[in-house]
């Protein structure tokens, strides 16, 4: 039913697209093998999650191998300070 808007101008609603009984049923929604959008965005963030965690960890356990130390751990933002460690020239051997 046509209606009148703004200064008296006619507007009309879209008509709806035509969908034949015996055309194949579309659905909008993705479906790949059985994982839609949202289940692969929940599935996304948990294994981000868990990656997250596990880098954590391996940066941490291999935090006293001395090449991890200076090139990785010693660059941190607010922690890089205590895992700065000097030898004293009295303890090394060269």
């Amino acid at each position: 039913m046509p209606t009148t808007g703004i200064r008296g101008a006619i507007i009309k609603p879209k008509p709806k697209p035509y969908l034949s009984p015996y055309g194949p049923k579309l659905q909008t929604t993705t479906n790949i093998q059985g994982l839609t959008f949202p289940r692969i965005l929940r599935y996304g963030s948990l294994a981000a999650g868990f990656g997250a965690v596990g880098a954590g960890f391996a940066l941490f356990f291999f935090s006293d191998v001395p090449r991890v130390r200076k090139d990785i751990m010693e660059r941190l933002p607010l922690i890089g300070g205590y895992f700065h460690h000097e030898v004293p020239p009295e303890d090394n051997p060269f």
